[in-house]
């Protein structure tokens, strides 16, 4: 009853949320999060009544499986961005800028954060510079694309986003494997050669062929089912089979063989879209039925961000550093690296800001570093601070970048007449 209740809260406050921001002409992401913060463990959730608020992070913690899921979604219709048809056109350069604007916010941020680690270097050890450096790399994909298909924005800034963000996390899992493994180096004074360079190599490659695999599973199986709704539930299916593979976790040799979701999901659907003929309507049916599915990952997302981070000003002063010399280097990585690649004006304009979100790939490796220590407990609070602040201004910049690039020329379809739709179809 309390878990039923609990997640029947969280879909009413975001959706009645979503009301307000509505009239501020704000983007539906913002009001989620919003929601997920009043009904948070540091608002309602300190009224102790259960199932009326989540009254502490480890009962956040309990509905992982649904982030997970969600996350799962969102990487799969990542993949739906990497048709061959449109990789002709923009896979070169936006592979070029998603390297160069994801390093580049590393160096800004290891640059920043090591003057600071020279002025207090009890408060900021170097294996934490060197590890925040890399978390900078990740960006959002679920903001982003939920602001995206929100406002239906199209043009040559939205058809190269969507690629970069999906690459970008694939940049930034190479990128923190090597600097945590510089990290652990200097806390415990061994480098380990295999965790830095093998493993993270090994995680991207198994990743993407695992869910290459399962893809060619996918489009096997669909070609047996000819009705709208077997379709989407085998959709739904392999998309509950790829989250629950990547889980996978073992040992080959010295080699650790991990899987990431995001990765895994998107390769799936990347495969199963440039093979499947009907792939843009299914992909568009299962939009459709993962609505309440997003709502609650994004109220969720809200109720997990850690207030308690406040109280020691080291980590605001850190966090404020990081935020603002990370915004700088995807700005202007991704401003130098669409010159570089003779991308159109708007490109080279509005990109960046695009890439500024953060949130569960970067918390997650917050929570692998964690293991250094006591710089572990660092680096965990100043990317919660950074998630707390990047999750609420992070899609209403988005949303601007967009408006301002001319992508978004109609008012976002409201919840009536996507019923319509749904109903017509």
């Amino acid at each position: 009853m309390e878990l039923l209740l609990s997640l029947s809260v969280a879909l009413f406050a975001g959706l009645m949320m979503s009301r307000v921001t509505k009239k501020l002409n704000l983007p539906a992401v913002t009001a989620y999060l919003v929601a997920g913060v009043i009904i948070g463990p540091f608002c309602l959730g300190r009224l102790g009544v259960e199932g009326f608020g989540f009254t502490s992070l480890e009962k956040v913690g309990e509905m992982k499986l649904i982030s997970d899921v969600a996350l799962g979604f969102i990487a799969f219709t990542m993949g739906n961005e990497f048709r061959l048809s449109a990789l002709k056109k923009v896979g070169k350069q936006a592979t070029f800028i998603a390297v160069f604007q994801a390093l580049v916010a590393t160096l800004f941020v290891d640059l920043a954060l090591y003057g600071l680690h020279l002025l207090m270097p009890d408060k900021l050890p170097l294996s934490a510079v060197l590890t925040l450096g890399a978390i900078a790399t990740a960006t959002a994909p679920a903001a982003t694309l939920m602001v995206v298909k929100q406002y239906k924005a199209d043009g040559p800034l939205t058809r190269m986003l969507l690629p970069v963000v999906a690459l970008d996390d694939m940049v930034g899992l190479v990128v923190f494997a090597i600097s945590f493994g510089m990290a652990r180096a200097i806390e415990h004074g061994t480098v380990d050669m295999i965790s830095v360079l093998v493993d993270p190599i090994v995680e991207v490659v198994a990743s993407l062929g695992l869910g290459g695999l399962i893809g060619l599973m996918f489009h096997w199986s669909e070609q047996f089912f000819h009705s709208r709704s077997k379709r989407l539930a085998i959709s739904v299916t392999f998309v509950f089979f790829s989250v629950a593979m990547s889980q996978l976790h073992f040992m080959l040799g010295p080699v650790t063989v991990g899987f990431s979701t995001l990765l895994v999901c998107m390769a799936m659907g990347t495969v199963f879209c440039n093979l499947c003929d009907f792939s843009e309507e299914l992909m568009d049916r299962i939009d459709r039925w993962t609505a309440p599915l997003m709502v609650l990952f994004f109220v969720l997302s809200g109720a997990d961000l850690d207030f308690e981070v406040f109280a020691d000003w080291a980590i605001i002063l850190v966090g404020v550093v990081y935020i603002l010399f990370r915004s700088a280097g995807k700005i202007a990585g991704a401003s130098i690296s669409a010159r570089m690649t003779k991308c159109v004006p708007t490109i080279q304009k509005y990109l960046g800001i695009t890439l500024l979100p953060q949130a569960g790939v970067s918390l997650g490796m917050s929570l692998t570093a964690m293991s250094l220590g006591a710089p572990g407990q660092i680096i965990r609070n100043v990317a919660l601070f950074a998630v707390l602040v990047y999750e609420l201004i992070g899609p209403l910049m988005t949303r601007i970048a967009l408006q301002a690039a001319g992508e978004i020329t109609e008012r976002p379809v409201s919840d009536r007449e996507k019923g319509t739709l749904a109903n017509q179809s």
